[in-house]
């Protein structure tokens, strides 16, 4: 776990634990297409897992709550999480499902595409989050994501809001939400897709990115924040919108960018920093996470984080 000035923030993450299959290859191959000669790498991954060690470095005191297999994958995880400082004591090891797989091609601008067997993530149940009750009502924040069951989320999420702890839900993959995990989201941070997904808004002029912002935050949130890679994060309130500029690099992949975002986001915000330093902060980390390959060796720790911000 990274140094912090003061003692480090409680932070929960609730999510999803994968190992990543990386190809390389000059540039995503079309529908049917075999592109030969690409490099190969695994890495661990998974959204809650990226995120989950994203707060730690940033950091965080982190939990996380997840399940992975009880294999080969699965114990790699936990030995990682432990080498981060993570709290593992609320992820349980499934002897009915396989660890989480992803399969990632990564083309040579840095784009990327994923597909996932979700194996041991997709058991990730309301029981699991009434076993972690006490770890999240004392919590700072809470950090979801969609990689897990919709009624695990949504019962975090009453948890958490009912401890008065506040809720920051990364709506990825896309899925339309209703009003009764929303209502319960203090931050909500798509990207841009996703938040064209959730309004049925297109997003082209920055009125666009306002309208559905404000469709949002109807549904009761503090903040909106849509991500939209290199141009920033375009951030929401009632009282004030503006984008939030991103850091100038030259990406290498862009696997895990919105993971180092979020992570970093919300030990931001358990520090107390105002939503629009804390974008900020969590943009130098989601730029750092862009220059190396891999989703969680990309993972910035909070020296170069800070580093980037002063520079």
């Amino acid at each position: 776990m990274a140094k912090t000035l003061g003692v480090p923030k409680k932070i929960v993450v609730v999510g999803s634990s994968n190992t990543d299959m990386v190809i390389k290859t000059p540039r995503q191959p079309k529908p049917g297409e075999t592109i030969i000669g690409g490099e190969f790498f695994m890495a661990a991954g998974g959204k809650g897992a990226n995120q989950a060690v994203a707060a730690a470095r940033a950091g965080g005191d982190v939990y996380f709550v997840a399940r992975v297999g009880e294999d080969v994958f699965g114990r790699q995880s936990l030995d990682g999480f432990i080498r981060d400082g993570i709290h593992i004591e609320n992820i349980v090891q499934d002897k009915s499902a396989a660890s989480g797989v992803a399969l990632i091609i990564v083309a040579a601008d840095g784009e990327n595409s994923i597909a996932v067997a979700s194996g041991a993530n997709a058991r990730l149940g309301i029981e699991d989050i009434l076993r972690a009750k006490r770890i999240i009502a004392s919590s700072s924040i809470v950090l979801m994501q969609l990689e897990s069951p919709l009624e695990t989320v949504i019962e975090a999420a009453e948890v958490a809001s009912a401890a008065g702890v506040p809720v920051i839900l990364n709506p990825a993959p896309a899925q339309v939400l209703g009003d009764e995990i929303l209502r319960r989201v203090s931050y909500l941070t798509p990207n841009k897709t996703e938040a064209e997904i959730m309004t049925g808004i297109t997003l082209i002029t920055k009125a666009d990115l306002a309208k559905a912002a404000d469709n949002l935050l109807e549904k009761g949130m503090k903040g909106v924040l849509i991500t939209l890679g290199p141009k920033g994060v375009y951030v929401a309130t009632r009282e004030k919108k503006e984008v939030v500029p991103a850091f100038d690099v030259t990406p290498v992949d862009t696997t895990a960018a919105g993971d180092a975002f979020n992570g970093a986001l919300a030990v931001a915000l358990a520090e107390g920093r105002s939503l629009f330093d804390a974008a900020r902060f969590g943009n130098a980390a989601a730029a750092i996470a862009t220059t190396k390959l891999g989703a969680q060796p990309s993972l910035p720790f909070r020296k170069d984080i800070e580093r980037l911000t002063a520079s």
